[in-house]
């Protein structure tokens, strides 16, 4: 795999978003891989050069390396490709339909599915998949709009978002897996046509939620944080429609400087017209 396009958009050659937030670049990756694309979950490293994603088809895990200069992205290499199990022990080419990631500091991977509307671990050697239990409420969570948001907290708890409330006026449920048990500690407001895609808890231990809103000619993308009970909602990113394609995974982490970053990646549904976008945000404590 390898970046075949890259280019740096800065704040003053796009429509400039929130206020909190510049735009750093933004690199579209391709690859001659028939297996590339639909990619919906991302770990950044904490230095920043290791990108770890999921992608949609048959739960593929890709690292690769982000190459880059006085801090910038300027392309994508060594990338390699693993197929997870499923519980079974089988490589299948699609049996969930993957959308979040969360990786532990021992290792241990994390996926939510909205296809099976479950969360899978799996061994740090990307092994054993095992399914963790189910909250009451998953199964009755919408077809194709489900667990779409997966994050862990520095205390090894998962958080899990569905895309969908059920209502246009009902808040999004955060569901939280601690101690071996699922519950709601609270729930994010539902504001407008966006849905929620993504999730993280940065370095400063505040849930960031990745929402999308499609236009039926491109994509809107937002970007709010909340304190680890639902307070302090700040909007960090709101996006004209076409400033990137369907970005649907998040990572927040501190660069060299101390400064907070976004990186997102795109879902481009393997459609020719869309494709593999890696863009990255500096925000505001």
């Amino acid at each position: 795999m390898r970046a075949l396009i890259v280019f740096l958009l800065f704040a003053g050659c796009a429509q400039a978003p929130a206020a909190a937030s510049k735009l750093l670049s933004a690199t579209t990756w391709t690859s001659n891989d028939a297996r590339f694309g639909g990619f919906s979950g991302l770990e950044i490293s904490d230095d920043g050069r290791t990108m770890t994603t999921i992608t949609d088809r048959g739960i593929g895990l890709v690292v690769a390396t982000l190459e880059r200069q006085d801090g910038i992205i300027t392309g994508i290499s060594n990338a390699t490709r693993t197929q997870l199990p499923d519980p079974r022990g089988r490589i299948r080419q699609a049996w969930a339909d993957s959308e979040g990631l969360a990786i532990a500091s021992d290792g241990t991977i994390f996926v939510s599915t909205e296809g099976r509307h479950k969360v899978y671990r799996f061994a740090p050697d990307a092994t054993q998949a095992t399914a963790l239990p189910q909250h009451p409420d998953f199964p009755k969570l919408q077809s194709n709009s489900s667990l779409e948001a997966l994050a862990i907290g520095p205390d090894g708890a998962l958080y899990t978002i569905p895309e969908r409330s059920g209502r246009a006026t009902r808040p999004f449920p955060v569901y939280r897996f601690l101690s071996g048990a699922w519950d709601i500690p609270f729930s994010i407001p539902r504001r407008g046509t966006h849905l929620v895609v993504g999730a993280d808890v940065g370095p400063d231990n505040r849930l960031y939620v990745l929402e999308r809103n499609f236009t039926g000619i491109g994509f809107q993308s937002r970007v709010r944080r909340f304190n680890m009970d639902g307070s302090g909602e700040e909007t960090l990113l709101d996006t004209a429609n076409g400033t990137h394609d369907n970005l649907e995974g998040i990572s927040v982490w501190r660069d060299a400087t101390g400064a907070l970053r976004i990186t997102m990646i795109s879902d481009d549904n393997f459609r020719f017209f869309q494709k593999t976008e890696i863009v990255e945000y500096q925000i505001s404590d």
